[in-house]
């Protein structure tokens, strides 16, 4: 059991570690449209790349139409595992609609020996989201 600053201490050491040893800049929340933003999560349990929308209901749903009639190209042709949720509640109860993908291994902030093939993991998805948006831009910014 870890106390909260050296939980905190941990979570520093590995996203500091992860932008040296992938060193580059990430579209995030710089995609140009109101409330899609592209995110890493890593915690206790799980690893994930997401693509999430948060802005009000009426621009969800307008471009989560868009991001389903792409589905299949973004599964075929870029992230074979991606999960689409229309309806996804994070930890405070915000409901958004996300499309993510998870690391299918047991991984742990907490545990360092975890960490590599959490990187490697987010360099690969994040670098075919991101292409999959550059690609596809014109049709989602339409």
């Amino acid at each position: 059991m870890f106390s909260k600053e050296e939980s905190r201490l941990l979570r520093h050491e590995f996203w500091t570690s992860f932008g040296k040893s992938f060193p580059r800049k990430w579209i995030l929340y710089d995609t140009k449209i109101k409330g899609f933003s592209f995110k890493f999560h890593f915690d206790t349990k799980s690893a994930l790349v997401a693509l999430d929308l948060e802005d009000d209901l009426e621009n969800r749903i307008k471009y989560w139409e868009k991001l389903q009639s792409l589905q299949s190209i973004l599964k075929e042709d870029y992230l074979t595992e991606v999960i689409f949720d229309d309806t996804y509640f994070l930890d405070n109860d915000k409901e958004i609609s996300r499309i993510f993908v998870t690391l299918d291994k047991k991984v742990s902030i907490h545990n360092k020996n975890t960490w590599r093939d959490v990187m490697e993991f987010f360099n690969t998805t994040m670098h075919q989201f991101e292409a999959f948006f550059e690609d596809y831009k014109d049709v989602l910014v339409d």
